[in-house]
């Protein structure tokens, strides 16, 4: 059935060229270029990695410097609340003071001129008291 003439190893260096040949040309580019993108891709992996932990560490920062200026601006806001509440406070208070000055002031110039109305009052009291006693003696000497 079979023939063991020179045919056999022909074909046998034949397959081990076509073998080598296919090895050489496209077997190995083809194996370089698939170590080359599995490379390239854990690389990239790695890298997208790094990147992401970077970009979590970078968004918990800014989370947390988020926070502290919330917390600075709300110590702000209640420490201006405070000064403008005390502010006011003195505000009314010395409008207060002005106020019971002002009162005290009229209180006394209503007083000085109550002074001057019953001075002034006494003195036509004494001048009519004179002239009626002056009518009633003038006629009473008659």
């Amino acid at each position: 059935m079979f023939d063991f003439d020179a045919t056999l190893p022909f074909m046998a260096l034949q397959f081990l060229l076509l073998s080598a040949l296919l090895n050489a040309i496209f077997y190995k580019p083809v194996t370089k270029a698939l170590d080359d993108r599995d490379n390239y891709i854990r690389t990239n992996k790695v890298d997208a990695r790094e990147r992401l932990d970077k970009a979590e560490r970078l968004i918990k920062d800014y989370e947390q410097q988020l926070a502290n200026a919330r917390k600075q601006s709300q110590a702000l806001i209640a420490q201006a609340e405070a000064e403008a509440q005390k502010v006011y406070a003195e505000r009314v208070a010395e409008a207060q003071q002005e106020a019971q000055a002002q009162r005290e002031q009229a209180a006394r110039e209503i007083e000085q001129q109550k002074q001057a109305a019953l001075s002034s009052l006494e003195q036509q009291v004494d001048s009519l008291s004179q002239q009626i006693l002056g009518k009633l003696l003038g006629a009473g000497a008659r």
